[in-house]
């Protein structure tokens, strides 16, 4: 009671220390004093006293000490004018601060019996100060507001300015702060209808108007509760915001996500349902029927597309639950979409059937039944219009529609218009040859029937006319159609098998691709393998699938893993064996049987029994077993207690397995899964593994030794192999000493038996298989440089065979020091790869084999070629140049090849070239440039001397293959046709890199074209000249197989592509600025092409090209003068009309 006596006497006396002292203490939570308590205790008189002296302390306050001159005074006085005004600025604000705090205090104690005049009259003088506070004072800031707030939400007298300033502030401070806050937003709905109180037309409502529409802008103001309904109450506000807020909103859809389309859509329901007048009718024409018609009319690719529809779908939607949005979409899609259903544009009609479907029914509520009746009847007409329309797009859309309709509705629609349409969906479009689309949509959307139990009956007898749709030549068809199957499976509509036979399944899970196959497996598991029977089951399933389909069986279990648990697949490895083993048993019993007593009842099985001797059978079971040890072997491998289980059980029954089976579909299998165990497992079968390989005769099948091959590369023995290699490569007695301690002993030499072409065999192998490759790799380099060294004796053999002397190494043909010398080749590159960053130089090995086929073999091929003789050992030159060709072309394409490398390469390539014979490298030559121009690519940025010989280098390469091309042309036509079209696909593959490397590499981009166009032009040149001589033959070209051979193959290629063809006309109008084009001959044949490009392409700067040809070909105009019977004569005139023909519009 003391104090708050003793706070009112500070008031009425203008005591500021002692009101700011009440204040702190109201400020402090240890202390009991509460300013809202106490003004709640005072009575009537009492609060109207105290703020009528409120209203002076302020006054006399702000008076004292202006708060507008707080910034003046801060910017003109010195530091210590600044310094002595700062205690009067502090107290100012604190006795600002302190009236704030008593008015909010205040405002919830008014009622209708206090005079409030005074109250009023601060709060006004406070709501005044907002503007003219600085920056710095933001909590005094937000103490007014917050009271500006209070007096909205009280509804007191002379609100407007408070709700306004409080509206403004919290619109303004939110899009402040880095992210908007939740309580914000809250806080601005608690205080919407102060919107109400600007005028829209007046200029202080531009800042709200900008504020406003960046609410529309704000994810957070769209996502929770309160904003959705604020930004619905800012229609209200006036017809033409609603304008602006449509086209905001319609700007940043392309940036909104997709899962806010409901919320936004729920903005503008709210805003329609609470709408009347002409701002219902601005919502509905303006803002909805807007959507409408860009959902019609936006592309199917554009972002916009589905954002439109999900919006509108919301509408749809509430059609089924809200009272007059039927009228209100009957009304705004009336007189837009049954026009767009018959609209020319089928991406128009497809987009209408959409928002048809997802509307249907559209109706008036206030029809009687007649005409409801009528216009259902007029919409499945529409619908069915749309299964029949003559574009795939509407007609897949169709199937949709119907689909999600007799889903929705099927109680509701007649049994008749039912059953004619499913069976135009199952019976018709199910097969329609016109489009894969339009028949995987079917099998797409029938599962959205299947969802409705009362459609199962039906289809049940529609469906099994299905079952040849499996066999669809189309992929994603036969997908739809299995994911049709296992819906079928899971609603229980009807029984698979009978929709379609299992052999029919099992035949397309043999073939089929990954997709499908998977699909395929999911569906048949639970038939296959059905984990919740017992493990013998499991094992007699599989023994029917082996023998039903084999191949089938063997695809099935390589998916099992992905649909059950690994500790289920070894229990059915182990099952299967236990089977297999049992089958062991068996036989040796009735073979113990037979030889005691063959009469006795148990000699023979019966016929239904599996036995050891149904080899398809057993075979499979093995095959199933190394399939399913594969799938889970990742999973072994991180529970070594199970993998060991495993390991121990089928090592245990390995060797009694090798005993009892003896043909190659078994063996097959049990070499595999000895691959899977440590050698030390089985060590009687591991040991023999390498003699196995050895007792191998030339000519081996891989069959007999690649899973040998296998088990040694997972046992990490592949050391064993090249020894095995060396030994065949390389004849040489190998010295074996007796045992003994004497000095004499016993020398005893062995001789090995070569086997070249085998060691090579097992060479190529290791080096074309992944996992063989990086155990080889693995070894260490002093073994993997010894099987280089025995693979390079090859070179002697070819030496030998090219020079015609008699030095030979035995078992070595021929035919086998080709094969090692390209594996020599190539395994010089893995090892380059393998040991480049060691410092190791293993290029060095194929520039020194570069430099031998420079000295040795390209003299003799050359030298070949000069006497016209074509004998064994020029084929044999050829076929080591090609080899070697081949395998620098790869090791560029790595990346392995450094420029030096590079430059020798295309030396070496232009020698071969400057002979005839040399065209027949020309294909392979292609491919080195093509490999070059794009390793280029990676140093465009290099500009070394041996960067620009190699591009040099480069041009050259490719002008002397066109000249080579044309030269074998003129001398052999038959052979030059042949050649160009066996440099088809590499000359496609070469023009193309060039013209992606026009901005990268532009020497090489433009020395390419130029050649090509010179090439085209002399050559065509050359073939008008001819025709020339007989005008009758001198016509308006109409196709590209007109140009001679050379020229039709280098246009084909290059009409392929709109970018290469702009590039060629680029190259032909410099090369004409340039007066590089010159001669009638040489015009007349570029009007050739350009008239046959202008058939092709309507490019607009074709146009320019024909127009600088009709220039340049003015400055020949005195051959007119000539002769009427004169070549070049004929050639002008027959240019002239044909650039008329080409330049008319």
């Amino acid at each position: 009671m003391a104090r708050r006596e003793a706070f009112l006497q500070a008031v009425f006396n203008g005591a500021t220390e002692e009101f700011l002292h009440f204040i702190q203490l109201h400020k402090d939570a240890a202390d009991l004093f509460d300013l809202n308590e106490l003004l709640q205790e005072l009575s009537r008189k009492q609060k109207e006293a105290l703020w009528e002296k409120l209203k002076c302390l302020l006054t006399q306050a702000l008076v004292d000490d202006p708060v507008e001159e707080w910034q003046r005074v801060g910017e003109e006085c010195d530091d210590d004018m600044e310094i002595e005004g700062a205690p009067r600025k502090e107290q100012t604000t604190a006795v600002i601060q302190g009236v704030t705090t008593v008015v909010s205090f205040s405002i919830p104690t008014i009622d209708e019996n206090i005079n409030c005049k005074d109250l009023l009259e601060c709060a006004l003088i406070l709501n005044g100060l907002l503007d003219a506070l600085p920056v710095s004072e933001k909590s005094l800031a937000g103490a007014i507001q917050h009271l500006c707030e209070q007096w909205w939400q009280k509804d007191l007298e002379g609100k407007e300015p408070f709700g306004k300033t409080a509206f403004t502030l919290l619109l303004r401070n939110s899009f402040e702060k880095k992210s908007i806050v939740g309580a914000d937003i809250i806080r601005l709905w608690q205080i919407h209808r102060a919107l109400l109180c600007f005028d829209y037309d007046s200029e202080e409502s531009n800042e709200v108007k900008d504020l406003l529409l960046r609410c529309f802008m704000s994810v957070s103001h769209i996502k929770k509760e309160e904003g959705r309904r604020f930004l619905s109450f800012l229609f209200t506000w006036n017809v033409n915001f609603i304008k602006m807020i449509h086209g905001t909103v319609k700007n940043q859809l392309q940036c909104f996500p997709r899962s806010l389309m409901t919320n936004i859509a729920e903005i503008y329901f709210r805003a329609w349902k609470k709408a009347s007048g002409e701002i219902l009718e601005v919502i509905e024409h303006n803002c909805i029927q807007d959507f409408m018609h860009h959902a019609i009319h936006l592309p199917r690719n554009s972002p916009l597309h589905p954002k439109t529809r999900e919006l509108l779908s919301y509408f749809h939607k509430q059609n089924k639950c809200r009272q007059g949005v039927d009228e209100v979409l009957y009304r705004l899609y009336q007189p837009i979409l049954w026009r767009a259903l018959k609209a020319r544009n089928s991406e128009v009609r497809s987009n209408a059937a959409l928002l048809f479907v997802d509307a249907f029914p559209i109706l008036d509520p206030h029809f009687n039944k007649e005409d409801t009746d009528n216009e259902i009847q007029r919409q499945f007409d529409e619908l069915f219009a749309l299964l029949e329309d003559p574009h795939p797009l509407v007609r897949s859309t169709g199937v949709l529609g119907v689909s999600k309709i007799a889903f929705k509705y099927w109680e509701l629609i007649p049994a008749t218009v039912l059953a004619d349409l499913l069976k135009k969906l199952i019976e018709d479009l199910a097969f329609d040859t016109t489009s894969a689309d339009v028949r995987c949509s079917v099998f797409k959307c029938l599962p959205i029937i299947l969802d409705n139990v009362l459609s199962h009956p039906l289809l049940e007898q529609l469906l099994p006319a299905l079952k040849y749709n499996l066999h669809d030549n189309s992929e994603k068809v036969r997908v739809a159609f299995v994911d049709m199957l296992l819906k079928i499976k899971s609603v229980k509509a009807a029984k698979f098998w009978k929709i379609c036979p299992i052999e029919h399944l099992l035949t397309r899970l043999e073939i089929d691709s990954r997709p499908v196959s998977r699909r395929l497996v999911n569906l048949l598991f639970g038939s296959f393998l059905p984990v919740d029977q017992p493990e013998e089951v499991w094992c007699e399933r599989c023994v029917t699938l082996i023998q039903m389909n084999p191949a089938a069986a063997r695809k099935f279990y390589q998916y099992a893993y992905e649909y059950t648990s690994p500790a289920n697949i070894a229990k059915l490895m182990l099952t299967i064996q236990s089977c297999v083993n049992a089958c062991i048993q068996e036989s040796l019993k009735v073979r113990d049987s037979e030889d005691e007593d063959s009469e006795k009842e148990n000699t023979s099985m019966p016929n239904n029994v599996l036995s050891v001797d149904d080899i398809p059978s057993m075979g499979g079971l093995l095959e199933v077993v190394v399939i399913l040890w594969r799938s889970i072997h990742k999973a072994l491998d991180h529970n070594e207690g199970a993998k060991n289980h495993i390991v121990r059980k089928f090592a245990s029954m390995l060797g009694e397995y090798f005993k009892t089976f003896k043909d190659d579909r078994c063996i097959s299998p049990l070499l595999i899964l000895a691959s899977f165990m440590p050698p030390a497992a089985i060590p009687a079968f591991s040991c023999g593994v390498i003699s196995k390989l050895r007792n191998l005769a030339n000519g081996a099948p891989d069959e007999k030794y690649s899973t040998l091959i296998d088990c040694l590369c997972r046992w990490g023995k592949v050391g064993h192999i090249l020894e095995l290699i060396h030994d065949w490569m390389i004849v040489e007695p190998s010295t074996r000493e007796s045992n003994g301690t004497s000095e004499r002993r016993v020398r005893i030499q062995e001789m090995h038996e070569s086997k070249p072409e085998l060691a090579l065999d097992y060479a190529e192998y290791l080096l074309t298989h992944h996992m063989n490759r990086d155990c080889l790799l693995s070894l260490p380099k002093e073994k993997l440089s010894q099987l280089l060294k025995v693979l390079q004796a090859a070179k002697v053999v070819l030496d030998s065979t090219i020079k015609g002397t008699s030095t030979r190494l035995p078992g070595f043909h021929q035919t086998t020091a080709l094969r090692a010398f390209s594996l020599y080749c190539r395994l010089s590159i893995h090892l380059q790869y393998k040991f480049a960053s060691e410092g190791q130089d293993y290029l060095s090995y194929l520039e020194e084999t570069g430099a031998w086929i420079g000295n040795t073999v390209l003299p003799a091929f050359l030298t070949e070629e000069q006497e016209g003789s074509l004998d064994p050992l020029n084929e044999t030159a050829q076929l080591v140049i090609q080899t070697y060709l081949t395998v620098c072309k790869d090791l560029i394409a790595v990346g392995l090849g450094d420029l030096e490398f590079q430059v020798h390469l295309l030396n070496m390539a232009l020698v071969i070239t400057c002979q005839d014979r040399g065209c027949v490298f020309i294909p392979v030559l292609l491919c080195i440039l093509k490999e070059m121009v794009e390793a280029s690519l990676v140093h465009h940025l290099d500009s070394s001397q041996q960067m620009a010989e190699l591009l040099d280098n480069i041009q050259r390469m490719f002008q002397r293959i066109l000249e080579c091309l044309a030269i074998r042309l003129r001398t052999l036509r038959e052979e030059g046709i042949q050649l160009i079209h066996s440099v088809q696909d590499p000359l496609r593959e070469f023009i193309h890199v060039v013209q992606g490397s026009a901005a990268t590499c532009p020497v090489i981009h433009h020395s390419v074209l130029s050649s090509l166009l010179a090439a085209i032009v002399v050559e065509t040149g050359y073939m008008l000249q001819q025709k020339a001589s007989n005008p009758e033959e001198l016509t308006p070209p109409k196709t590209f197989s007109e140009l001679p051979p050379l020229s039709c193959t280098l246009m084909g290629i290059v009409i392929k592509s709109t970018n290469v063809i702009r590039s060629f006309l680029n190259e032909l109008m410099e090369s004409l600025l340039n007066d590089e084009i010159e001669g009638i001959p040489s015009i007349t044949s570029v009007v050739y092409i350009v008239a046959l490009i202008k058939g092709k392409y309507k490019l607009s700067y074709i146009k320019d090209t024909a127009s600088a040809l009709q220039r340049k070909l003015t400055t020949y105009s005195e051959i007119t003068k000539e002769d009427v019977s004169s070549t070049k004569r004929t050639l002008y005139e027959f240019a002239l009309l044909a650039l008329d023909e080409i330049l008319r519009p």
